[in-house]
């Protein structure tokens, strides 16, 4: 069972019952940190495993990967796993782990404001308020849309939403519907509905790369030795874990060592469209590995139908009833599907986290773009953890490896505080400023900062704040201890009984 009631206090508030909140409050359990709660907006786990419900959704990580090391999975149907069956995943995982009664859905975080006298984190839900030792944050990068800013958008009248807010209510059978965007989610989406639509207009920015998609059924032999012999599984993932692993030196050190990925993205071009004009409006200008690599068997013969249109001129603006592009050319539609990613270099958490000197994390960070100190902890905000934080991102690997670095690092740093009684620790400005003077230094030789593109990787100061630019192992080595020289600390103070507060109250 799951609660429905927030208690008035608590050791510890996790924000977002995805890989990240989940995993951290099985982890805290193990550790015997029972006093925990999480806070979640939606309905259920799942994060963006449980928004993300569009046609064709999957992953584009190998499925022996994308789960916790803790839970393998024996039963994924697929290499890459389609997004009903991680949403089914995380649902078993957390049913079987023995923490949901701690878990508060339905309920939004709208304020959370850091306390130094009490050492507390005062947190403001639509439930009502709760206090806490520390604030752990899981929300992700990929959890608020972002809507393009494009005039008469809001006086479209006919059907309109975002990616990752499918509407299941539209039926999209024989109706004029266009995509805005060409990103991971669009080259999905496309091709499923390009089977039911009367026409379809792709509207592209930027020609992103587009490798082959290795996709394959596990067979029932496979799916039997995973779950008779879990050495078997372990076996798979390790090997698929290192041949990951081995990306690497194209994105951070030697771009041209992509060149065979590179090529087959052009092979790819060549097999799914005849074209030459559309071969040539879907052919990158910039460096692979630049933007995303998305993969997708699909999409090329998905825009080389009769009734697709892929469209590169800019959107002047939307009207009642269409697209109008730069050219002066009208395209009416009955559908408009907005397919243009989230806020990733700008959290959105990050409005509501206020730190000791009662600044949010986010006016924080306009100074000089997201920072924090490995990811994870930020000078200035006591007690405060993020899962997925700055530079944490890859383009390589399994983002469920870096939640769980981080987790770990989070116990051990819960687990010192205990150990020294302390009552607050927050990174020095020194540490967070060697960190991340560092990260920048490593990306001024990696294809995100010289391929020649602008990407979601950049934030408006031209830093990339979203990736990170070494092994995934190099990481989790560097957050396997919770590193006591890096933190200015504080003794607990003295906690009032629930006896002196009801007496302060009355």
């Amino acid at each position: 069972m799951t609660s429905t009631t927030l208690p008035p206090a608590t050791q510890h508030v996790i924000v977002g019952a995805g890989f990240a909140g989940l995993g951290t409050a099985i982890k805290l359990a193990e550790a015997g940190e029972h006093d925990f709660v999480v806070i979640e907006k939606g309905t259920e786990v799942g994060g963006t495993w449980r928004d993300n419900t569009y046609p064709g959704a999957a992953c584009d990580v190998p499925s022996q990967l994308y789960s916790f090391s803790f839970a393998p999975n024996p039963d994924w149907s697929m290499s890459f796993s389609p997004q009903p069956e991680i949403q089914a995943y995380l649902r078993r995982v957390a049913e079987e782990s023995g923490v949901l009664d701690r878990f508060v859905f339905d309920t939004e975080v709208q304020d959370a404001t850091y306390d130094a006298a009490a050492q507390r984190w005062r947190v403001t839900t639509s439930r009502g308020e709760i206090e806490s030792e520390t604030l752990i944050t899981g929300s992700g990068g990929l959890s608020e849309p972002r809507l393009p800013d494009i005039e008469g958008i809001d006086d479209f009248a006919g059907e309109i939403f975002h990616s990752a807010r499918w509407n299941h209510d539209v039926d999209l059978t024989g109706k004029r519907v266009a995509v805005i965007g060409t990103g991971a989610s669009s080259i999905q989406i496309v091709p499923e509905i390009a089977k039911q639509v009367a026409h379809l207009d792709v509207y592209q920015r930027t020609a992103p790369y587009v490798i082959p998609r290795n996709d394959r059924r596990y067979t029932g032999l496979e799916k039997r030795l995973f779950k008779l012999s879990p050495a078997v599984q372990r076996l798979y993932r390790t090997a698929i874990y290192w041949g990951r692993e081995t990306y690497v030196p194209a994105f951070t050190w030697r771009p041209r060592l992509a060149a065979p990925a590179k090529q087959a993205a052009l092979i790819n071009i060549r097999r799914g469209i005849s074209d030459p004009e559309l071969r040539r409006k879907v052919t990158p200008t910039f460096e692979i590995g630049c933007k995303r690599i998305l993969i997708s068997n699909t999409y090329y013969p998905a825009l080389a139908r009769e009734h697709v249109d892929l469209v590169t001129d800019p959107i002047a603006r939307i009207t009642p009833t269409g697209v109008v592009t730069a050219d002066g050319t009208e395209r009416p539609i009955d559908v408009l599907i907005v397919a243009t990613g989230f806020h990733t270099t700008e959290q959105p958490i990050a409005e509501h986290v206020r730190g000791r000197d009662g600044r949010s994390l986010a006016e924080v960070w306009a100074e000089g773009g997201m920072s924090a100190y490995k990811g994870t902890t930020v000078h200035g905000f006591p007690n405060l953890f993020q899962i997925v934080g700055p530079n944490v991102g890859l383009a390589h690997s399994s983002m469920v490896f870096m939640i769980e670095s981080q987790v770990a690092y989070i116990v051990d740093a819960i687990r010192t505080m205990r150990a020294h009684r302390f009552g607050a620790v927050e990174p020095t400005r020194a540490a967070q400023e060697a960190w991340n003077d560092d990260l920048q230094q490593r990306m001024t030789t990696t294809v995100w900062n010289t391929g020649g593109c602008s990407s979601w990787y950049l934030d408006s100061h031209g830093r990339n704040t979203t990736l990170w630019p070494r092994t995934t192992f190099t990481f989790r080595r560097l957050l396997q201890r919770f590193d006591l020289p890096a933190y200015d600390v504080e003794a607990a103070v003295a906690q009032p009984t629930n006896d002196e507060k009801e007496a302060v109250s009355a």
